[in-house]
């Protein structure tokens, strides 16, 4: 544990930092050398949906650095909370899940983050599911939790306040949200809790609900929010700019080659453990190392390197450069659609009847993969993103948002 370099890659802030200080209660740094006891390190994710992008990621990286540093990370499925839903950030009410739809989510979040997390060394990983202290809250306990913070206090919490600004609701069951997060601290004796930028007000309840339940304080560990493969928004699937941990490789690879050169430094940091001084000069050369790197790490080198292979060879009819196949939007596009449609609709054919020809004659693939039924059926553009449509050997699109 005495180098602690690790410990700052990537971060926005710990707090609290005081760096003069003499106690351990006010740096992390000097707990982690001071501490007789593997530390435990919190993250919750709330399963409210099927699949978890790279930006999800980024947290559960650090969490595997401290468990290779010999802590204890302390996953929390929030499959209570979640029938909530976090109102961080959000400009309406959430809708709220029932418990067959959140218990299905969360086994896929399991199965998504195995390839980053230690499940395997004994000691290194607990996996608790909120619903085991938050379901048996009785009304006593409730009322001790709401009488620890006040009403102003939840509106300064980025969101609310801008919704109350604006006359729009704000429920009392989301006022619950931040002080049943808080509640996880209190309830696995959290000494880190991890978390996006946008989670700090919620993290600093779990110290104020800690103290008031004679804990010892969490220190807050907030990584940065990563932006879409678009450079403008933050990554989201609703922004269809996002690479998702599921993605076959081919998939994955592709959206990650054509990473823009801006955002190459923070994708490596966030990311990657490549040192970021050996990131390649050349731009080109970083993106395809940059995708190559990361679905290795999702889907072994061997896949890795294929799916390098078939993304070459997607664009070998007129150019060896991916940057150049033209793109398609399917903003434009109603689904659930069929990809006779989409064949005509993205002109690689001047019709219907041409493309179910097309298609029917086996001259159309999608990412390399020939589509061998006219009907085929896509639910939604989240199926296409990213994703190169190809007609015959020299015509090319590839889907965005």
């Amino acid at each position: 544990m005495s180098n602690l370099s690790w410990l700052q890659r990537g971060i926005s802030e710990i707090f609290p930092d005081q760096v003069e200080s003499a106690s351990s209660d006010e740096n992390l740094t000097q707990r982690l050398a001071q501490s007789d006891r593997p530390l435990r390190i919190k993250l919750g994710i709330d399963p409210t949906g099927a699949d978890i992008h790279l930006g999800h990621s980024i947290p559960m990286r650090k969490m595997r650095s401290f468990q290779d540093a010999g802590h204890t990370a302390v996953l929390i499925i929030g499959d209570f909370t979640a029938r909530i839903g976090d109102p961080t950030g959000k400009s309406e009410v959430r809708r709220q899940l029932n418990e067959n739809e959140v218990r299905a989510n969360a086994q896929t979040y399991l199965n998504q983050v195995r390839p980053i997390l230690d499940f395997d060394t004994p000691g290194r990983l607990e996996i608790r599911y909120n619903s085991e202290w938050l379901s048996s809250l009785d009304l006593s306990k409730i009322l001790q939790l709401l009488a620890t913070t006040t009403v102003g206090q939840m509106l300064a919490k980025e969101g609310f306040s801008e919704r109350y600004d604006k006359g729009d609701p704000i429920y009392l069951h989301e006022f619950l949200y931040p002080l049943m997060q808080g509640y996880d601290s209190v309830a696995v004796e959290a000494d880190v809790e991890l978390g996006g930028t946008d989670q700090k007000f919620n993290i600093a309840i779990g110290r104020d609900l800690q103290r008031h339940f004679g804990l010892r304080p969490q220190f807050g560990l907030l990584v940065p929010i990563l932006l879409g493969t678009d450079g403008v928004q933050k990554m989201s699937k609703s922004l269809g700019n996002y690479v998702a941990l599921s993605e076959d490789p081919l998939t994955m690879y592709s959206k990650l080659e054509k990473t823009p050169d801006a955002l190459l430094k923070s994708y490596f940091e966030l990311l990657t453990a490549l040192p970021i001084d050996q990131i390649l000069p050349n731009p080109r050369d970083a993106q395809k190392l940059l995708a190559l790197t990361i679905v290795t790490q999702f889907h072994g080198e061997a896949a890795a390197k294929q799916a390098q292979q078939d993304a070459i060879a997607l664009v070998q009819g007129n150019t060896t450069n991916a940057d150049t196949v033209p793109e398609f939007s399917l903003s434009s596009i109603q689904f659930p659609a069929k990809v006779f449609y989409l064949v005509s609709a993205s002109g690689l054919c001047k019709g219907s009847s041409e493309a179910r020809r097309q298609i029917q004659g086996g001259a159309v693939k999608l990412d390399g993969e020939k589509v061998d039924t006219v009907d085929r059926v896509f639910d939604s553009p989240h199926d296409l993103v990213g994703k190169v449509l190809q007609l015959g050997k020299n015509k090319f699109v590839r889907f965005i948002a």
